[in-house]
């Protein structure tokens, strides 16, 4: 969930992998890995991606909170 959006993020400002790793400091292998889902991520690092895709942390967190909500409520109502 949370690398699809990173992704998402990334091609809707038409940056390509390598111009995100020039604007956060690292290779572009290491957004490659983050992508794939090969790198966990800190919160420190998702700040430095947020910044790069020009869109603010609580943003970035309300968005992904609702995508999560959208997961979870299926499998609750399973369960019932």
């Amino acid at each position: 969930m949370l690398v699809d959006y990173l992704r998402e993020l990334r091609v809707l400002r038409h940056l390509t992998q390598a111009e995100v790793a020039e604007a956060i400091g690292r290779p572009q292998t290491y957004v490659s890995d983050i992508e794939k889902g090969k790198r966990g991520l800190d919160l420190l690092q998702v700040l430095d991606l947020c910044e790069a895709y020009d869109v603010s942390l609580p943003a970035f967190s309300v968005e992904l909170d609702k995508r999560l909500k959208k997961l979870v409520k299926p499998s609750r109502r399973a369960n019932r």
